[in-house]
């Protein structure tokens, strides 16, 4: 192992919108293959996200991605849902891990050591790898559910609540990709969307 000390990075992405899924990412960083360039996600225009992120799934030690689900977001709430994606992500790589540096100030439980950093994404490279590797994958799967459901703008809003979005939700209703626990989601005055099959 190029990194005896196997310090992982993890950031998930997804906490604010009203549809989808939260997507964590895990890497761990190999000191031998640098990447230049590397801050938080949303720093980013869309196409050097990609370019990193490629290279992150190329160049790290290992890397590898944990969600946690539309129901389960709306079952335990989104920041037990959050730390859920965290750990699953952690849980998934092929390696064991000594520590691992999360961002925000709540860890998940973990069997390794964790430490918390407030804007970790935009201080700790390794978070930053992280970072961009869920945004990627999310802001993709969004896009495709905006194939699915092309009322709703979710190639361009990613679920978030743009004004064309909630327009859109007044006039629909939810989907099966929204979270009925959030505002204005959660609202019944909203007309049932009807699933397409």
């Amino acid at each position: 192992c190029p990194n005896p000390e196997r310090v992982v990075g993890v950031d998930e992405v997804g906490r604010g919108p009203l549809a989808g899924p939260v997507v964590a990412g895990a890497v761990i960083l190999d000191p031998s293959y640098p990447i230049e360039g590397l801050q938080d996600s949303k720093r980013l225009s869309s196409n050097r996200r990609e370019i990193l992120a490629a290279e992150i799934r190329e160049r790290s030690f290992a890397w590898s991605l944990g969600r946690a689900e539309v129901e389960e977001i709306d079952n335990l709430n989104i920041l037990r849902a959050s730390l859920l994606a965290m750990r699953r992500a952690i849980l998934s790589l092929r390696v064991p891990v000594k520590l691992a540096y999360i961002d925000g100030n709540i860890a998940p439980s973990l069997p390794c050591e964790t430490v918390t950093v407030v804007g970790g994404d935009a201080k700790i490279p390794v978070i930053s790898a992280a970072s961009i590797i869920a945004k990627v994958s999310r802001d993709e799967e969004m896009r495709l559910e905006a194939v699915r459901y092309p009322e709703y703008g979710f190639d361009r809003n990613k679920g978030y609540a743009t004004a064309f979005h909630l327009d859109a939700l007044k006039k629909y209703g939810p989907t099966t990709i929204h979270r009925k626990s959030f505002a204005p989601v959660a609202d019944n005055t909203l007309p049932q969307q009807l699933e397409l099959t």
